[in-house]
């Protein structure tokens, strides 16, 4: 039988179990005033800072430097903590070469079709960093600046402000963009994310997250054990490149429904068209629910052997499943061991990619005077 997060924790504290690593055992806290520490500097002299916080059970460390996620710990159903989090312990590594482990995403999440859009009859290119596709904001995305960060308590809630103003022009993006970005952790050891942007000339935004989750302990192995469920009946097939096609296809009768929990294992490996292409799942689900005010609950992801489970709740209309295909054994993270293909995914809060040239797809355009804002919410069981 699977045991409430909270009584896992409470259990541990009665019996004085303290946690520190991978192995280690939870122990309950209230929410503590995050701790700044210096975590690297950038060839430039640039310091970049770490930010642990811990509150709910729940433990975080952040990095001014892309607002990367280093580490976030969670109790098993034993009350023993692991990271959760794939990732680097050094700022070298983050900055030689990863794959957005961890990091805040803009000023567009996703794909745009050769880096190119038309707006109010103005034609922009992008910064094209991806074969013939812009990614995740360009080659020197919202991943790779250096935010200011502002600690925060707030009643029994801990956090960071994050904030960073984008250039007009940067990364070849009209206007300029100011972000602010709030991590929240609160009493529950739920993490929130409150996304918001204004711009003085109009322009697309499309702001995520980018954790590599395995539930199981980061560098424990394949998630393709991991069970997910996300609330879709439809997804946006894509082309070579990976760019939308334009189609909102039924997940109906082939490997993308996850209507109903299932091993990631299960299907990942049919041929089917779409699975070829990509190596694996890296494809926009259409949210049964729509883009709506408030968050709702949209994806479970479920570890059968630790117990652990993560619930995401969003406010936007898509999410981006990927399944870590393209992790090739070269990068090593905190727990000395590689990564390889499929052993971490991602699920990406998120506008539909290429929704600049999608007409029948939500728009992704911010104007003077609107302010852009979206939440994501991630909670956390045993």
């Amino acid at each position: 039988m699977e045991l409430n997060r909270r009584t896992v924790i409470a259990g541990a504290a009665a019996a004085g179990m303290a946690a520190t690593t991978l192995g280690g055992t939870a122990h309950a806290t209230g929410g503590r005033k995050p701790v700044k520490k210096l975590f690297g500097k950038l060839a430039d002299g640039t310091k970049v800072y770490s930010w642990s916080l811990e509150n709910g059970g729940t433990r975080l460390k952040v990095l001014s430097y892309g607002g990367i996620v280093q580490s976030l710990e969670i109790p098993d159903r034993h009350g023993r903590y692991a990271n959760v989090s794939a990732g680097f312990d050094n700022l070298e590594d983050y900055v030689a070469d990863s794959p957005y482990f961890g990091a805040l995403i803009g000023r567009y999440g996703n794909r745009i079709g050769k880096g190119k859009f038309t707006l109010d009859g103005k034609d922009y290119q992008l910064s094209v960093n991806d074969g013939e596709q812009s990614l995740h904001g360009g080659a020197k995305g919202f991943d790779k600046r250096v935010w200011d960060v502002e600690p925060f308590t707030k009643g029994s809630d801990v956090g960071l402000h994050l904030y960073y103003t984008s250039v007009d022009g940067e990364m070849g993006y009209p206007g300029t963009l100011k972000t602010k970005v709030t991590y929240t952790l609160t009493r529950h050891g739920d993490w929130r994310i409150d996304y918001e942007a204004t711009t003085d000339k109009a322009t697309v935004v499309n702001l995520t997250s980018h954790v590599y989750w395995n539930l199981a302990g980061e560098g424990s192995g394949t998630i393709e054990d991991h069970e997910l469920q996300i609330a879709g009946s439809r997804y946006t097939p894509t082309d070579a490149g990976l760019i939308p096609t334009g189609e909102l296809a039924k997940v109906a009768g082939t490997p993308f429904d996850f209507r109903k929990a299932k091993p990631i294992g299960r299907d990942i490996r049919v041929s089917h068209p779409q699975l070829v292409t990509a190596k694996g799942f890296d494809h926009n689900w259409v949210l049964d629910k729509g883009l709506t005010t408030r968050p709702e609950h949209v994806a479970t992801l479920h570890d059968p052997a630790s117990g652990r489970t993560l619930k995401i709740a969003t406010n936007e209309p898509g999410l981006q499943f990927y399944s870590g295909n393209f992790l090739d054994g070269t990068l090593t993270g905190p727990s000395g061991r590689t990564y390889r293909q499929g052993d971490a995914l991602c699920l990406e809060t998120q506008h539909f990619p290429d929704s600049p040239n999608k007409p029948k797809f939500p728009s992704t355009v911010l104007r003077p005077g609107q302010t852009y804002r979206t939440t994501t919410i991630h909670t956390f069981g045993c």
